[in-house]
């Protein structure tokens, strides 16, 4: 069903784009050899080009060239053979050199499109205008001192890729889904940790209402909002803030605004500037960037396979449900930890136990796949003990709880524990008499016709058998006999 925010005049449809500025992998920064490494002590991760000293020049990082190309690749975009970086120029406290060296006229990645699922299923295409470089700023920090501000730059240049998208959002449910799916593909990449707490990956979130049919009104822009979460809430607050000023007869104006969540509003903080505020103009210090087709193909070569790949081959290849393939290739650790628990094994059997018991300890425990408690491997040796009929599937759920808190292997615990499953028919048929002994009543109603108590019958057994019967073999005798 669309997003529409009911006004009183009517229904309302949101426009969002979004401005992703993703910090670049890197060791160095964009023009300049200082540690791009986040952290550190204030202003130890500095250079004489990044202070601003009379007389540095920029020499570009060709890693960061070629992170820009990976992504625009991973975003099926259009590479620019030839690009050019721009001085974007204004004052700031934490840019020494009073201006911003980026690109404008001639970015290094045009058009690409990424395609979004949403909770009922229904996919969406999202256009890319744009990805470009740029230098990151420093760090204002204003709660240090009563008096004074203080100056960080360890994050001054620092190369980012802005990525910006279409204005094809309609919903924040969409906005959403689109910032997981780059952060994905980002990660899938290696070109961007998508750590939005860190400030790695933050959003500028450009929002508009109008009416059904209408060309596009007038947008505000929403800055650095560092979270999925935030950048939902931000969209709706400021959607409803827009159509109570259209529908009171105002005119919403163009400009800056940030997002207090604390009180889940937006707040003016400027006018929207417009390019020619900016006074771009081409970098006199730095030539136009012109990289080679063969390079392009020899990065392209050498990509890894992308979500959307993977998960299509997780469908065909191992012929779990679409649902189980998404979830597994939401992190590339999950996606490889499942291939090697799959392998040569039942895939549907790996992935229910791999996105059941396993996410589940790991929530429980608070840790990721990389520091699982239990290994692709150890879980691999549980399964094959579950398949070759050694433990049945109530045994593996104590095996595994055993195998989280010691570190032994499954077959240890089944050794130690004597969980080795029954699969002597005359102990199960032994069992079997001894419940239906025991319950002469139960039989005479089930002869009856009530067929529901046949799961009681097997449950009785299990019982007896301390969970130790093959479940299949108790059945059987049950059928036989019964």
């Amino acid at each position: 069903m669309a997003y529409v925010i009911e006004g009183r005049t009517g229904p309302w449809e949101l426009v969002v784009g979004l401005e992703v500025h993703a910090q670049v992998i890197s060791r160095s920064k964009l023009f300049s050899g200082a540690s791009a490494s986040y952290g550190g002590e204030p202003n130890t991760h500095v250079s004489l080009v990044d202070a601003g000293f009379p007389g540095m020049l920029p020499v570009i990082n060709r890693e960061c060239v070629a992170q820009a190309v990976r992504t625009g690749l991973g975003l099926k975009a259009r590479i620019n053979l030839q690009s050019r970086f721009d001085r974007k120029n204004y004052f700031y406290a934490d840019l020494p050199t009073g201006y911003q060296i980026s690109q404008f006229a001639h970015p290094i990645v045009g058009e690409g499109a990424v395609e979004i699922e949403l909770a009922d299923g229904s996919t969406r295409t999202i256009g890319i205008t744009r990805l470009h470089l740029e230098q990151d700023a420093g760090k204002s920090m204003h709660d240090q001192d009563p008096a004074r501000s203080f100056i960080d730059l360890n994050r001054a240049g620092v190369a980012l890729m802005e990525i910006v998208s279409e204005p094809d959002i309609r919903s924040p449910e969409e906005a959403g889904a689109y910032l997981r799916k780059l952060r994905m593909i980002l990660r899938y990449l290696g070109t961007c940790d998508g750590n939005m707490e860190e400030g790695s990956m933050r959003a500028d979130v450009n929002v508009s209402v109008r009416k059904a049919g209408e060309p596009f009104r007038t947008r505000c822009e929403i800055k650095n909002v560092n979270s999925i979460r935030y950048v939902m809430q931000a969209i709706e607050v400021e959607a409803l803030r827009q159509v109570e000023i259209w529908e009171n007869g105002g005119e919403v104006d163009q400009e800056t605004r940030l997002f207090d969540p604390a009180r889940g509003e937006t707040r003016s903080l400027r006018s929207k500037e417009d390019a020619h505020d900016y006074r771009y103009f081409p970098d006199p210090d730095l030539l136009p960037l012109v990289i080679a087709e063969s390079w392009v193909d020899e990065l392209e070569s050498a990509l890894p396979e992308l979500p959307d790949a993977k998960r299509e081959r997780f469908q065909t290849e191992y012929g779990i449900p679409r649902y189980d393939a998404g979830v597994l290739v939401a992190e590339q650790a999950t996606a490889d930890f499942y291939e090697s628990v799959a392998r040569g094994r039942d895939p549907r059997l790996a992935a229910n136990w791999v996105t059941g018991d396993l996410f589940a300890a790991l929530n429980r425990t608070g840790r990721t796949i990389q520091d699982s408690p239990i290994s692709a491997e150890a879980l691999g040796g549980m399964l094959d003990l579950v398949t070759d009929g050694t433990i049945n599937g109530k045994i593996a759920k104590e095996v595994f709880e055993d195998m989280l808190e010691t570190g032994d292997s499954a077959a240890e615990i089944v050794e130690r524990k004597g969980l080795r499953q029954v699969t002597d028919t005359g102990a199960i048929d032994a069992a079997v008499q001894a419940v239906l002994a025991a319950n002469p009543d139960k039989v005479a109603e089930y002869r009856g016709g009530k067929d529901k108590l046949f799961g009681f019958f097997v449950g009785q057994v299990m019982k007896a058998m301390a969970g130790k019967g093959n479940p299949a073999l108790v059945n059987e005798a049950l059928k036989k006999v019964l």
